[in-house]
This record gives C-alpha cells, sequence and structure tokens, in this order.
C-alpha cells in the first residue's frame, strides 16, 4: 500500500512538472493578432505621448494562444528581446504599424510584448520574423481600410453596433473578429479587435 502511494504521489508530480514544462515552453494552439484603437487608448488612460493620437489601428501584438485558456502562454522561456534583431528597415515600418501610443517608447513596447508573447512563439518565429509576421499582418488585414471601405469612420455623432462592425472584418479577413471595448463615462468604445 505504502509503495502504491508513493508511485502515485510520483506520478501526480510527475504531471505536475510535465505541464508546467508545457506551459513555460510555449505551448500553443493558434496565434490572436490584436490591433488597437489609439484615440481610445489614449481616451481612458490619463496619458498619451502624443496629444492626437494617430488614427489608424496599430498591431497591439501578435500572441500565441490556446483554446482551453487563450491568455497562454506567456512570460515562456526564451531569448529575450534583442533590439539588433529588428532591422532598420524593419523598425522604420513598426514605428508606423506597432508604436507606443501611451509612453512614445515603441523599443520598449516591442521588447514587453517580445519577452511576454514572442518568446512563447520561438518554435515556430524566431524574434525577426515575429515582428515581421505582425508587420506583414498588418499591412493584410488594415482594420482602418476596411472599416472606412464599409463607411464606418470615427464620428462623434455616429455609432454603429457589433455586428456592423464584424460583418465587413469577417468579409475580408474570413475569421469572426473579438472586438474588445472600453467604457468612457457612459460611452462604449471600441478598443481593440483580435482575429
Amino acid at each position: 500500500m505504502a509503495m502504491l502511494k508513493s508511485s502515485l504521489a510520483f506520478l501526480v508530480l510527475a504531471l505536475a512538472f510535465f505541464f508546467c514544462y508545457v506551459m513555460s515552453s510555449g505551448s500553443y494552439d493558434y496565434f490572436q493578432f490584436v490591433q488597437q484603437w489609439p484615440p481610445t487608448n489614449c481616451r481612458v488612460r490619463t496619458k498619451c505621448s502624443n496629444p492626437r493620437p494617430l488614427q489608424v489601428f496599430t498591431i497591439h501584438g501578435l500572441w500565441p494562444s490556446n483554446y482551453s485558456n487563450p491568455t497562454m502562454p506567456s512570460n515562456c522561456n526564451g531569448s529575450q528581446f534583442d533590439a539588433r534583431k529588428v532591422s532598420p528597415q524593419l523598425r522604420n515600418k513598426l514605428k508606423r504599424s506597432w508604436p507606443d501610443v501611451e509612453s512614445g517608447n515603441d523599443t520598449k513596447f516591442w521588447e514587453g510584448e517580445w519577452n511576454k508573447h514572442g518568446t512563447c512563439s520561438e518554435q515556430t518565429l524566431n524574434q525577426f520574423q515575429y515582428f515581421e509576421r505582425s508587420q506583414d499582418m498588418w499591412r493584410s488585414y488594415n482594420i482602418t481600410e476596411i472599416l472606412k471601405n464599409a463607411s464606418i469612420v470615427p464620428s462623434a455623432t455616429q455609432s454603429w453596433t457589433y455586428s456592423d462592425i464584424v460583418a465587413p472584418i469577417k468579409t475580408a479577413t474570413k475569421r469572426t473578429p473579438l472586438l474588445r471595448c472600453k467604457y468612457d463615462k457612459k460611452t462604449q468604445l471600441l478598443h481593440e479587435v483580435v482575429f
């Protein structure tokens, strides 16, 4: 009986270590590509680097995710951000597509996203590929243009329903996006588009 208990305890411990390893090594099912609307970000937060934020959707991140827990994995064991691995040409593109609208420190923002999410994708994408893929996706799935083509543009007087916004994005990307909104007083504002 004692042998059975110790074997069972060993099995439980081994499974726990296995799951910890899987989660820390970046096991994931798919990527979430997240674009944010800077005016909402700046309106609901007290500070932004530019008093008039960009009027285009920008990249928030490319996040490896699991169907069972879309916020995982994160902060995986992997190489930390190295700014030298982002070529000058790519860096110039990312300054437009992936700016840090809050502090203005783009490199610090990229570092945070790589260290939290990119490290979990290293089995598939190295650091350069991670940022290049994000840039390519932003260019291919330009949410600002998709919505503009559907006559959905920023307005202080016009509002749209969830389905009004989802429909043209779904048509263009062939995927149903998740919309994340933020409240400013009693007004609901589109903050992020995830697909």
